[in-house]
């Protein structure tokens, strides 16, 4: 159904200076077509650089707005690409940590995938959840209170919020079902 998002607003929130295009555009297109309207959040407003495969430039994306200048009550998703560069530099930008602690302790949803939940580590959110991600991130999530899956996509609904993971970029189909499916419940 294109609509069963309707009213909803997601937010993507990445860093200027790159973000993996495919963990952006699939999970977008997927929430965009089931009507949900899609807000691109970065330290700065302006131009999104992104990349295929972390190294070859991609396509550009306008932020619409700076993380610093949101309201993470605006929003009924929030979600987290990967990429190695995106939540590496997120981790170093306090609006974006404050912006993912406080979202997450909203109690909505939030989707990471990939190299993603670097940036709720930072945020110190991932104690008590279980959650999938790129394999190297396996200690950094243990070492942060979490427990790390080796799945497509895993949703855990502990400590008063719901957190849906996935691994890697193969996973983006059943990522972008699972976020869809969580946003209409």
């Amino acid at each position: 159904m294109a609509d069963e998002l309707n009213g909803r607003t997601v937010a993507f929130l990445m860093a200027n200076a790159g973000v993996e295009q495919a963990e952006l555009t699939g999970p977008r297109d997927a929430l965009t077509k089931a009507g949900a309207k899609v807000v691109l959040l970065a330290p700065e407003k302006g131009e999104i650089q992104a990349f295929n495969n972390d190294v070859e430039k991609a396509d550009t994306f306008d932020a619409d707005l700076a993380v610093g200048d949101a309201d993470p009550a605006d929003y009924d998703l929030l979600v987290l690409p990967g990429g190695t560069t995106n939540p590496d530099a997120l981790r170093l930008e306090d609006d974006a940590v404050a912006f993912v602690k406080t979202f997450a302790g909203s109690g909505k949803p939030v989707g990471a995938i990939c190299h993603g939940p670097w940036t709720l580590i930072e945020a110190d959110v991932v104690r008590g959840k279980t959650l999938a991600s790129w394999p190297s991130l396996k200690t950094d999530i243990t070492n942060a209170g979490g427990t790390w899956k080796d799945e497509q996509v895993f949703r855990c609904p502990a400590n008063g919020w719901v957190l849906i993971s996935s691994r890697n970029p193969d996973d983006i189909p059943a990522f972008g079902e699972a976020l869809v499916k969580e946003l209409s419940a």
